[in-house]
């Protein structure tokens, strides 16, 4: 993985500007929508939490209540900004839901985050998607800063993630120069990262038995398609569906795709 996946909007921000109103209860913030077994999305470094607007939707109006917290990626203190961190704070929220059962659907560092969740807290996981997902590629994950305060350097990387650099809009790269660009936050990206190296999963997935689908970018620079070949390889239990076209986000580059091939699983595996 490398840097491009670091970058992040205000994620309280992009809730606000999803329709939706944003619920706080105890140390949470979150979105939840529609009845039914809940899908806990989990968002990556980058692209806080609307990237996944269209699985809110479609999921919610399809027997699911779609759940989507603000994981505390740069509220937590420096010590617990890591990736078995996230993992615990997601299981209390899942106790504090008093969910009996859960499918977690994770892009990039959320992936990893579902999938650490998993090796930690099987019992209530039903199900687990990853797109995107960190967990095994992380060699250059956190590089590149030297020329951040270059506007445009910081613009090329943004549209690096997407097969379409046009999805990179100026809102998007204005957050990411931002963020990269505040010391604090750059600091807690560079823990994150080397994090991620050191909870690197290939001995643990051949030992994980949950279902799960992996839906991939085929034009993914973050993390590329061998990734998600070497993550099918490893999962006992999983199924790869790929998507041309596309770079990092599949369900924000191509949501309607995105959200066809999960449902189609969905039903396939009876979840």
């Amino acid at each position: 993985m490398n840097d491009l996946t670091i970058f992040v909007f205000k994620e309280t921000d992009e809730l606000r500007l999803m329709g939706d109103s944003l619920r706080k209860e105890k140390d949470y913030s979150y979105i939840e929508i529609g009845e039914g077994i809940p899908i806990i999305v989990l968002h990556g470094l980058m692209g806080g939490l609307s990237n996944f607007d269209a699985v809110k939707h479609f999921f919610s109006e399809k027997g699911y209540k779609v759940v989507i917290p603000e994981l505390p990626i740069y509220t937590m203190s420096l010590l617990k900004t890591n990736v078995k961190s996230f993992a615990k704070y997601l299981h209390d929220f899942i106790e504090f839901k008093g969910f009996d059962e859960v499918i977690l659907l994770g892009n990039s560092l959320g992936g990893h985050i579902g999938l650490y969740h998993t090796k930690l807290y099987p019992e209530k996981v039903k199900g687990l998607v990853i797109t995107g997902s960190s967990g095994l590629y992380e060699s250059a994950m956190g590089s590149g800063y030297t020329k951040r305060s270059d506007y445009e350097v910081i613009k090329k990387k943004a549209q690096d993630v997407f097969y379409d650099p046009e999805v990179a809009t100026k809102e998007i790269v204005d957050e990411v120069y931002a963020t990269v660009n505040d010391r604090n936050k750059l600091i807690k990206t560079l823990a994150i990262a080397k994090s991620a190296i050191r909870h690197n999963m290939a001995k643990d997935l051949p030992k994980m038995n949950v279902p799960t689908c992996i839906i991939w970018g085929k034009n993914d620079n973050v993390t590329p398609p061998e990734v998600a070949e070497e993550f099918h390889e490893l999962l006992p239990d999983s199924d790869l569906y790929w998507i041309d076209k596309c770079g990092h986000a599949a369900m924000m580059e191509h949501p309607e795709e995105f959200n066809a091939i999960l449902n189609a699983w969905l039903t396939k595996r009876k979840l």
